[in-house]
């Protein structure tokens, strides 16, 4: 396996790369010096020799993936993306962390172009890489013929001690090396620091030791400063077909940098008279911040004449595949455009009248009608499908040795999850859901920050959604979990209120260009069919509608409820009817899409002058009184539940309609 010569320009390459990222963090005034400078010779020997891809057309679908997992290094990602002809000019990089840059403090992924993926939070890049190159495995498999290989290329991603000591990071190692993942390799930025001080005060294992177990190839690079031992790791990586692939590459934080080999060379600029220090020992002048040499610009762009090679040969290939193989090709630029086929609601499910049904199980129903159609509909659950209703029947299990599964098994790895379906969106051609109860949605809750600040058309199911979970107590009852939920920016929280509305809500999440959590009963709920309740098709996808409407005039009191108490606040507007009482009954199964509807809308079904108003929802009230206004109230649960029969917990929390009656009345 012959070796390139790496030459002064390769060198120079480096250089220019480490210090652009150090004028970048000290015109700023703050940022991470350290990771760029000790991190340049591995990101320059695989970005330039290695990946595949086109600055001018930073989405090409067969490019090679690259995640910066340790974002915090982002302005060694920018001074690539700046050498390598991205568009990123030098002022961008001037205006590193200033508002309106492309140059934001940790990548941000549709933000700045060459940016595969947001990363920060650590492990997370880790983790989507992942589903990345699972993503690329169901792609190859659906469209590559033998004498077309649309889709070969592997996910690289730059990792750190921070992502490796971060738990998701376990998560994602183990469930890749169960799934062979060979088109998967990571090089470790192994330079034994923390912010505290050396690793060894907090991370003493066997890394090497650990990532062998998980069925990893693993490549030691001892000198992080020798570019031909990083190239031929990286060869190796890439000859490895059957084992994703970690290569240890022992660097040095802050490297040239007075502040090198320790803690405060992380995450504080150098300072003045140590960038000039660090200039003058990479043969730079000391006053001479954001210096290029155009011999460095040439070599990049000689560079990268093989890629774009590649890049024509994919364009000649993909024209003779539409030619050869026309329903997959059309189906292939649909599926990349992200566009749904048509006919893709059709067969969807409706509901026997009477009938009472979980809305697990509707959710069950309304996704195998949708993957009858969606071919790109892909996911799995975190070892709880039988639960969650998440499986395609008849869909097979994704593996290493059946690519063509649609039914992933994540194991018991609900944050890998999260991470992984977020990768698989990014990827491009698939919409991947991923399904686990909703008490464990708060190990899902950093991917799912994440899939809203990236606008991922992602599916998060959650069933077992409120003290309906009965039995199993406290520990497994969802409280604070809608509104923390809730509280996320651009996540659509649904919370259907049977088939119907469950039915809407995934035509929803399927059409959605973000991110959509679909919160799921357990227990059997009253079927809210058509002939009783016409509204309920087509109202639940605004968000909040008229189920029900008051009798005999314009209401007097308005009920507000979500998910299993829509029927609770349907049963209490018969009592108060009998009464005399004008009620109306609003459902409210995602305040996100009902936000978004318009102000008329809003005021239509819920009134301004209807001051008496109460929400009625399994879950703390928190958010509830922008609707309840200060003359309302709610019937909420502000303690945690209790183990006992469903129907019991409900009773004693006061969760009847004979209570919700009353609290009506007493407005």
């Amino acid at each position: 396996m012959a070796v390139p010569s790496f030459n002064r320009k390769d060198q120079a390459s480096v250089n220019t790369m480490r210090l652009l990222a150090a004028d970048m963090v000290e015109k700023a005034k703050s940022g991470h010096p350290g990771l760029p400078l000790g991190a340049a010779p591995m990101a320059y020997v695989l970005l330039s020799r290695f990946l595949k891809h086109n600055p001018a057309d930073p989405a090409w679908p067969d490019r090679d993936r690259f995640i910066l997992s340790a974002g915090h290094g982002s302005a060694l990602l920018y001074a690539w993306l700046h050498l390598a002809g991205y568009g990123l000019s030098l002022d961008e990089l001037k205006d590193f962390r200033q508002w309106g840059s492309l140059t934001p403090g940790h990548p941000e992924h549709g933000h700045t172009p060459g940016v595969d993926a947001t990363t920060g939070p650590l492990g997370h890049g880790f983790a989507m890489g992942v589903g990345m190159a699972m993503a690329e495995k169901m792609m190859a498999d659906r469209f590559n013929r033998p004498e077309f290989n649309l889709f070969d290329h592997k996910v690289y991603a730059i990792v750190s001690d921070g992502d490796l000591m971060e738990g998701v990071s376990s998560e994602a190692a183990s469930l890749a090396g169960t799934l062979s993942l060979g088109n998967l390799i990571y090089l470790y930025d192994d330079n034994s620091i923390t912010i505290e001080g050396r690793t060894g005060l907090a991370f003493t294992e066997d890394v090497r030791g650990r990532f062998l177990a998980y069925g990893w190839q693993v490549i030691v690079v001892t000198e992080g400063e020798d570019l031909g031992s990083i190239y031929m790791a990286i060869e190796n990586a890439v000859a490895d077909k059957e084992h994703p692939s970690l290569i240890m590459v022992k660097t040095k934080i802050g490297a040239g940098s007075p502040k090198a080999d320790s803690p405060k060379a992380h995450g504080e600029p150098l300072g003045s008279e140590a960038i000039k220090a660090t200039r003058a020992f990479y043969g730079y002048p000391e006053d001479q911040e954001f210096t290029v040499d155009e011999r460095v610009y040439e070599n990049f762009k000689t560079l990268s004449q093989p890629h774009l090679e590649a890049y024509n040969s994919w364009g000649e290939k993909l024209a003779a595949y539409e030619k050869a193989y026309p329903v997959e090709a059309a189906e292939l630029k649909r599926r990349l455009a992200g566009e749904l086929p048509e006919g893709w609601a059709d067969g969807l499910p409706s509901f026997e009248k009477g009938k009472a049904m979980a809305t697990r199980i509707a959710s069950g129903q309304a996704l195998n009608a949708l993957a009858a159609q969606i071919p790109e509909l892909i996911g799995g659950s975190a070892d709880l499908s039988p639960s969650n209703k998440s499986s395609i029947d008849d869909g097979g299990s994704f593996s290493a040795h059946t690519p063509s599964g649609r039914n992933i098994h994540f194991g018991v790895r609900e944050e890998a999850m999260g991470a992984a379906v977020n990768g698989m969106a990014l990827y491009g051609g698939i919409r991947p859901y991923g399904a686990t109860f909703m008490v464990f949605s708060d190990f899902v809750r950093p991917a799912l920050r994440l899939a809203s600040l990236m606008k991922l058309p992602a599916t998060f199911i959650f069933t077992h959604d409120s003290i309906g979970v009965g039995e199993d107590g406290p520990t497994h009852q969802p409280i604070e979990h809608l509104a923390a939920l809730r509280a996320i920016p651009g996540l659509a929280m649904i919370r259907p209120a049977d088939g119907y509305e469950t039915v809407a809500a995934w035509r929803v999440a399927v059409k959605r260009k973000g991110p959509t959590a679909l919160a799921l009963s357990r227990q059997n709920l009253p079927t809210l069919h058509p002939d009783d309740f016409p509204s309920v098709i087509g109202g639940p996808e605004k968000g909040g509608y008229i189920l029900s409407e008051a009798e005999g005039g314009a209401p007097e009191a308005l009920i507000m409820a979500s998910g299993s108490e829509v029927s609770l606040a349907l049963e209490a507007q018969k009592l108060l009817t009998q009464k005399g009482r004008k009620v109306r009954v609003v459902s409210m199964p995602s305040w996100e899409l009902f936000n978004e509807q318009s102000a008329a809308y809003r005021d239509e079904v819920l009134p301004r002058e209807v001051k008496k108003r109460l929400s009625v929802e399994a879950g703390i009230s928190m958010g509830w009184e922008r609707y309840t206004g200060n003359d309302g109230k709610c019937l909420s649960i502000e303690s945690f539940g209790a183990s006992a029969p469903a129907e019991r917990v409900f009773k004693e929390m006061g969760f009847t309609a004979e209570n919700v009656a009353a609290l009506v009345e007493s407005l």
